[in-house]
C-alpha cells in the first residue's frame, strides 16, 4: 500500500504537473475515508489560486455514438494546436456489483500515450446523470496541473444530464444520423441545454445522411427560446475516423469562448455553478452524517421492517428520524 503524500507534496507536485501526483490527488478527492476526505477538502481550497483558466467541456450522447473515438480524435487535434488536454472519462458502474468496466483508457490508446493529455476513467457510482460525484474536484486538479482544456465525458443521454451542464462551460451533444426519426431517443431537455450539436460518423454512406439530419436538427432548434448567454447552438457534422469537421467544432467552441467572456456570461455560469457545488456538498455531508449517526442506525434497524411489510409509511418513519436527529 502506497504512503499517503503530505498535502504540501500533494500541492507541490500537482503545480509542477506531475501526472503521477494528479492521478493520486484524484483518488484522494474520491475516496470515502474521512482522513481523505478532510486531506482533499484542503488540497483543493489550497489549489484554488491556480484554478479557472481552462475551457470545460461536456461530451454527451445516446451509447454507441461514439463518444471515446470522437473524444481521441478531437483531443489529438487539440494536441497539435498546442493544448494541454485532460480527459475526465466516467466509466458506468454495475448496480449489482458496483463495479465498472474503466476501459475508456484503453480506447483511446494514441491520446494516452501524449504527454500533453491525462485521461482518468472514474466510476459513475450512483450519481444521477452518469458523472463521477467528485468530477468537479477532479477538474479543478487538473486545472492547477496546467491543463487547459477539460472534457467530461458521460455515460450516455441518462436521466440527469443537467449534472453535467452544470459543470462545464459548454455542452456538446454527440447525435446519429440514419437512426430513422433524427430526433428519435433524444430528450427535448438534452436539446435544449446543448450549446452545440455534433453529427458524428459523417463518413462513407453516411456522410449524405449526416448533412440530411444537419438541416433537421437545425429547424428542432430554432423552435426552443434563445438561451441566457445569448448564443444560438450551431449543428455540425464529422468524422472521428476521417477527421473531417473537427476543426469547425473546435472554432464552434471558441467563438463561445470569445463571446461569453466578453458578456461575463462564463463567470456568471461559473458562479452559479459554485452555489450548485455548494448545495450539493452539504446535501452529501448532512446526508452520511445523518446516517452515521449511531441513533438513527439503531432506529432504522427496529423500525424498517414495518415500513417493508406496509404498517408504517416510509414518509412518517422519515419524519420520525429527522426528528430525533435534530432533537435538541
Amino acid at each position: 500500500m502506497k504512503k499517503r503524500l503530505s498535502l504540501e507534496a500533494f500541492k507541490s507536485g500537482i503545480l509542477k504537473g506531475d501526472r503521477v501526483v494528479l492521478s493520486r490527488a484524484i483518488t484522494l478527492v474520491e475516496s470515502s475515508l474521512e482522513q481523505d476526505a478532510r486531506l482533499a477538502s484542503q488540497l483543493v481550497q489550497d489549489i484554488l489560486p491556480a484554478t479557472g483558466k481552462s475551457i470545460r467541456i461536456g461530451i454527451t450522447g445516446v451509447p454507441g455514438v461514439g463518444k471515446s473515438t470522437f473524444i481521441e480524435s478531437f483531443g489529438n487535434l487539440l494536441l497539435e494546436k498546442g493544448k494541454k488536454l485532460a480527459v475526465l472519462a466516467i466509466d458506468p458502474s454495475s448496480q449489482k456489483s458496483k463495479g465498472s468496466i474503466l476501459g475508456d483508457k484503453t480506447r483511446m490508446k494514441k491520446l494516452s500515450l501524449n504527454k500533453n493529455a491525462f485521461i482518468r476513467p472514474s466510476p459513475a457510482g450512483d450519481t444521477l446523470g452518469g458523472v463521477a460525484a467528485k468530477t468537479r474536484e477532479a477538474m479543478l486538479l487538473c486545472e492547477a496541473a496546467g491543463y487547459d482544456v477539460i472534457l467530461v465525458e458521460t455515460v450516455g443521454v441518462g436521466q440527469s444530464e443537467t449534472s453535467v451542464k452544470n459543470m462545464v462551460d459548454f455542452f456538446l451533444l454527440l447525435v446519429l444520423a440514419g437512426a430513422g426519426d433524427e430526433l428519435q431517443g433524444i430528450k427535448k431537455g438534452i436539446m435544449e441545454m446543448a450549446d452545440g450539436i455534433v453529427i458524428n460518423k459523417a463518413d462513407g454512406d453516411n456522410l449524405v445522411l449526416a448533412k440530411k439530419a444537419k438541416s433537421t436538427y437545425q429547424n428542432a432548434l430554432h423552435l426552443f427560446p434563445l438561451s441566457e448567454s445569448g448564443w444560438t447552438p450551431p449543428v455540425s457534422i464529422a468524422s472521428s475516423i476521417t477527421n473531417f469537421g473537427l476543426d469547425k467544432i473546435w472554432d464552434m467552441i471558441s467563438s463561445y469562448e470569445a463571446i461569453t467572456l466578453e458578456s461575463g456570461f462564463k463567470e456568471k455560469n461559473r458562479s452559479e455553478q459554485r452555489m450548485k457545488w455548494l448545495e450539493e456538498n452539504l446535501q452529501f455531508l448532512l446526508i452520511h452524517r445523518f446516517l452515521e449517526s449511531p441513533q438513527i442506525q439503531a432506529k432504522l434497524a427496529s423500525e424498517k421492517v414495518k415500513v417493508q411489510s406496509g404498517e408504517v409509511s416510509p414518509l412518517s418513519l422519515a419524519r420520525e428520524l429527522m426528528d430525533l436527529f435534530f432533537k435538541d
